[in-house]
């Protein structure tokens, strides 16, 4: 299935996973992440208080992922993944981003996912320039899906200029 990229609100999407563009606390913050989580209620943030910390405050590492129930969301499950800070793109920012994208790939497969929502991992605060973000996930999530593969990707932006980016980093991979 090809991967389609829309402009909408990914909180109300009716997909069977939604990911989230979370901070490494996944206790909520600004942007899509705070979306979700006013969005979830307040169940998400129980569940992510019970994930396991991998070091003080951190429950989710950088370019990692981690799952929850969607609980008030339409989506049945929330992947939570930390994206990296942009520093100019020399602090391996790429490798991470796209590890965003293969590790949130990977527990869809693991749940069995048929629809997944991502959004524009690390393009907000964290400062990516959305440019150099749409070919990172566009060719993760190529290679993630497969030749064959039934689950629908939606690239979910939050606006029509950052959806332009995206189709035409879409178009730039043929």
């Amino acid at each position: 299935m090809p991967i389609e990229i829309i402009t909408a609100d990914i909180t109300g999407l009716r997909v069977d996973a939604i990911v989230n563009a979370a901070n490494s606390s996944l206790l909520g913050g600004g942007g899509v992440d705070g979306a979700i989580h006013r969005a979830a209620g307040p169940a998400l943030l129980q569940a992510c208080r019970a994930l396991p910390q991998v070091q003080p405050g951190v429950r989710c590492p950088t370019g990692e992922a981690r799952i929850t129930p969607g609980f008030a969301l339409p989506a049945r499950h929330v992947i939570h993944t930390v994206g990296p800070i942009w520093h100019g793109g020399t602090h391996g920012e790429p490798a991470l981003l796209a590890s965003c994208y293969r590790e949130s790939m990977a527990l869809a497969r693991a749940h069995d996912v048929l629809s997944i929502a991502f959004p524009a991992i690390s393009c907000g605060v964290y400062g990516y320039p959305p440019e150099l973000a749409g070919g990172v996930a566009l060719h993760s999530l190529h290679e993630a899906q497969g030749r064959d593969d039934a689950l629908q990707i939606l690239l979910c932006c939050y606006s029509d200029a950052m959806a332009a980016i995206w189709r035409e980093a879409l178009s730039a991979r043929g």
